[in-house]
This record gives C-alpha cells, structure tokens and sequence, in this order.
C-alpha cells in the first residue's frame, strides 16, 4: 500500500450523523471523494436530500437515512438491516444554548441523551455490521466529534453576553462522550474496529464574523495560529480517523483547535 492508498476508501461504507450540518457537510464530501459510500443521517429529510443531491452530482455514492439518534428503536433498527458499516460518526447533537443563571436539569438531560447515549446506542447497534466491515477489510472506525469544551471551560471574556458562550450542558456532555469513546475502544479493540474522538475548536460559520467581528478577533486570539478553523479544515482529520492511515490509533482523543487547549 502506497501513501496514497493509506487515505482511500473505495467501497467502504460510512455513516455520519448531523450529515448536513457545518461540519457534517465536510465530513461527507471528504469520505465520498476518498471513495466511500456516504449514509448522510439527521432529522430534515428534505435538506439530507438536497444534500445528498450535490454529492451524487460529484460523482460520490449517497443515500439519506432521515431519523432522530435520539429515536433509540429507529436507531437499532436501521443499523440491524445493514450488512456492513465501516466508518461510524457520530456527530449530531441536541441542546439549547442557555447561560449557567438558566440551564436547568432538562437541558442537561438532553445534551447527555444526544451527545452520550445516542452515541452508545449507535455503536452498540452497529457493532455486528462494524465488525464484519472489519473482518473484511481488517479495521472498521467509529469517530465521536466532541469540542475543545470537553478539555477547557470557556472563556467568559471572550464573550459579548452571557447567552454567547458555550453552556455548562454542552461541554460536560461531550467530556462525557471522551470517556464512553475510552470504554469503546477497549470493547471493540479486540474485533479490530477502532474508537477515537476528534475534538474540534473553534470553527464559526462565517456569518458570526460579519455580524460579530470583534468578537470573531477574540475568538482568533485564543489559537496558536492566531486564526479561526474554516470549516474544509475539518476534512484532514476526519479522514485520517476513518482510513487506514490510523490503524494503530484507538482510544484516543485528535484535537483540531489550531492550538487552543494546548495553552
């Protein structure tokens, strides 16, 4: 296998939850241009299939699965009629964003479900189609996508109002999702698929520099590289988790947050 090969995918089969998101954009175009088939999953059955739309234009294998992770029965049975599944990320999330004066137990209870259990019940209903993807192709990948706010309490200062900064609910649910990827990498390990966190910084949508510049230059001043992630640059690391350029990592936690958690 030459450097090239370690970073495709051909004929492997990759479902990614939060599919049409910011990041979940990314994520799907970068498996389908390595040459895998893209399961594109969230709730707005309408914008997968618009999306699904763009890719399939590109040349790329897609197909949308329009549920809830959250819909714990819809989740076991969808993954129950799958053959094989070798690339597994879990990357939707439920929350509101609320200041610490108006989070309340609801919104830790849904945070958890969304981020921590929904994960585990994914890969707990995967498993069989994860491990015979495995045993065909020699590994099989689940990526959990936490935050920078899973290692580090945001910054009050860098905020213009309370309500702007990352909740308390969000941040201990995706620390929550490190340590259950801590527990599925040893349960998994010896079937060969892998388990691994990416852990993203800040990645704004580029409205919140128009609407917030100041706020956006904070932002930037916190990296190392004095500069936010646009949103392609999530591309490299997701494709290193999920090929196999990364056959010997599991259980461990990628950061890309150009430097800041490392401060």
């Amino acid at each position: 296998m030459n450097s090239a090969d370690l970073f495709r995918l051909d004929g492997r089969v990759a479902f990614i939850s939060g599919a049409a998101g910011h990041l979940g954009r990314e994520m799907a175009w970068v498996l389908g241009q390595a040459g895998a088939k893209v399961i594109l999953n969230g709730r707005n059955a309408n914008r997968l299939n618009a999306f699904a739309n763009e890719l399939k234009d590109a040349g790329i294998s897609a197909e949308c699965a329009a549920f809830d992770m959250m819909e714990f029965a819809s989740v076991r049975e969808f993954f129950a009629s799958r053959q094989r599944i070798d690339v597994l990320i879990n990357n939707a999330v439920t929350m509101t964003p609320k200041s610490f004066a108006m989070a309340g137990p609801d919104d830790f209870d849904q945070a958890f479900r969304s981020a921590v259990t929904a994960a585990f019940e994914a890969v707990r209903g995967a498993r069989p189609a994860l491990v015979r993807a495995a045993r065909e192709t020699g590994g099989a990948s689940v990526i959990n996508i936490a935050t920078m706010y899973a290692h580090v309490s945001p910054d009050p200062k860098l905020y213009s109002e309370p309500g702007q900064m990352s909740p308390p609910h969000y941040g201990a649910a995706k620390a929550g999702l490190v340590q259950l990827t801590r527990h599925l990498a040893a349960e998994l390990g010896p079937d060969g698929v892998r388990v691994n966190t990416l852990s993203p910084g800040p990645f704004p949508k580029p409205e919140v520099a128009s609407r917030d510049p100041e706020f956006a230059a904070r932002l930037a001043s916190r990296t190392m590289l004095g500069r936010t992630g646009c949103a392609p640059e999530i591309r490299g690391p997701i494709l290193f988790l999920a090929s196999p350029a990364s056959s010997f990592v599991t259980g461990s936690v990628l950061t890309a947050d150009g430097g800041w958690t490392a401060w």
